[in-house]
């Protein structure tokens, strides 16, 4: 869970690119359990300086995992309403090989994710998950018998579980099998 944390005032005013710099050597140095301090001197920022930015090193861990699942769901994509059934389940594997695609050829988010994964998966495809649940309600997929609110917490808890599942496996460098999100969620879906 983020906490209270939030960079200040005066990070959010650097350009785009100068704090998405930042970031991104933030997200190795933590990768690699760099301080606080040989992170910002890599970030090429002094000690006083990086005071004017962030409260110390949970306020820059907040905004790397928070800048991390913002990349995640640009990566995941929105979710288009699928035309029949076969569509829907074609549409969610490919979310799935993206992310995964993405962690794989990201080894340091893979890492931040193993590390972190309650901290960024908490929010960051909501949307995504209700989409997949409205979805498949209406394509007969997921059952009615259960409220949809109740079904959408259910459906990304066992997503969240997959994906904490699939990091701890890459990271382990142990194989990753696809078919086990389809296999969970129907499961979870059928009546």
């Amino acid at each position: 869970m983020y906490h209270q944390y939030m960079p200040l005032p005066r990070f959010m005013r650097l350009a785009d690119t100068r704090r998405r710099e930042i970031l991104m050597i933030a997200r190795r140095g933590l990768a690699d359990d760099m301080s606080y301090n040989q992170i910002i001197s890599a970030a090429g920022i002094s000690k006083t300086s990086a005071y004017l930015y962030f409260d110390g090193k949970q306020d820059l861990i907040d905004e790397v995992l928070r800048d991390l699942a913002s990349d995640l769901a640009e990566v995941l994509g929105p979710w288009n309403p699928a035309a029949g059934v076969d569509e829907f389940w074609a549409a969610l594997q490919a979310g799935d090989d993206r992310l995964l695609g993405h962690l794989l050829g990201n080894p340091t988010d893979a890492s931040l994710l193993a590390r972190w994964h309650d901290d960024v998966s908490v929010g960051f495809a909501d949307a995504w998950v209700r989409a997949i649940v409205e979805d498949g309600r209406g394509l007969g997929v997921i059952r009615t018998d259960i409220e949809i609110e109740l079904l959408v917490l259910a459906t990304a808890a066992v997503l969240r579980a997959v994906d904490n599942w699939a990091v701890t496996s890459l990271a382990r460098c142990e194989p990753v099998r696809p078919e086990a999100t389809r296999q969970l969620l129907a499961g979870l879906w059928s009546s």
